[in-house]
């Protein structure tokens, strides 16, 4: 199957660099290291192809399409991050029929790194959610959503840290607010934080734990008209210490990430590829002073 990428590519300047400084310390060696952080948004249990037929997207996405992408570029890179941004499920007779069993052992397959939970996620219950949790051969990190006085405490965590080829890369959870938007029988005694706070104070953790790039996996949502709302602009605009942030829950297509200046005025780089698996997002970082950026690849 041959894959067909955005052609658009663009490379941060050293003087526009978005790698902490405290990483162009390490060793030339260390230096050398690139990442390819691929990821994922809003799959809403779409494991099949759309039909051929369909008016706007024919014969694109599948979960075995993605699969065969995923494994052509591990071939060719040798630090590889798997990542998605939540809403796994709903959307498919799949889920109505295995209830999220077949989308987290899918996951499983391809190799997932890591995930954080969307609204979606909570459609069949905090129990369904732990039962289908049981397929999942990766971590589910959420840094907002307490879960301590519900049958999820200790099923997800704040945030991991992974090693890649020397790169220390930390990663976290951040969910959107459920008040109103999920039935409260299906998120129980979750209790919601501020997802700025949290999101700073988790960043924070990560770099004084000698991380080199930080990710937030965002299912807060790419932009809203009304200023008050949070979403990912807002948030990379009141961050400090995040890199990268990975978005999710309002299915925009960006043709490109977006760069954004945080808080202390250094760079965060936005991505969200829309949903239902029709593309692969995919970001290189060259730790020597430069990021190469290629927005997503499309899934046909």
């Amino acid at each position: 199957m041959k894959r067909r990428a955005f052609l658009y590519r663009f490379t941060l300047s050293s003087g526009a660099m978005l790698i902490a400084p405290e990483l162009m310390a390490q060793s030339s060696k260390k230096r050398s290291q690139s990442l390819t952080i691929l990821h994922t948004n809003d799959t809403h249990s779409n494991i099949e192809p759309f039909p051929q037929n369909h008016s706007k997207y024919p014969g694109m996405g599948g979960v075995a399409k993605r699969h065969e992408i995923i494994e052509e570029i591990r071939r060719e890179e040798k630090n590889v991050l798997l990542l998605d941004a939540g809403d796994i499920f709903q959307g498919t007779p799949y889920f109505n029929n295995f209830h999220g069993h077949l989308e987290m052992k899918l996951m499983s397959k391809m190799g997932y790194d890591a995930s954080t939970m969307g609204n979606h996620d909570f459609d069949i219950g905090l129990k369904g959610f732990k039962t289908a949790k049981k397929y999942a051969k990766f971590p589910f990190l959420c840094a907002n959503y307490d879960f301590s006085n519900t049958i999820l405490k200790d099923e997800t965590k704040p945030f991991q840290i992974f090693d890649k080829g020397g790169i220390k890369i930390g990663v976290f959870g951040i969910g959107v607010e459920l008040d109103g938007l999920v039935s409260k029988i299906n998120y129980g005694d979750t209790v919601y934080h501020d997802p700025v706070e949290c999101a700073n104070r988790t960043a924070s953790i990560l770099k004084e734990k000698g991380c080199d790039l930080v990710i937030c996996l965002s299912h807060l949502g790419f932009y809203y008209p009304e200023r008050e709302r949070i979403s990912d602009l807002i948030l990379a605009r009141r961050s400090k210490n995040i890199h990268i942030i990975i978005g999710g829950h309002t299915h925009t297509f960006l043709e490109r990430p977006i760069v954004q200046r945080n808080s202390n005025n250094e760079l965060v780089i936005i991505n969200q590829v829309g949903w239902a698996g029709l593309k692969l997002g995919r970001i290189d970082v060259d730790i020597n002073s430069k990021m190469s950026r290629r927005s997503s690849i499309v899934i046909r």
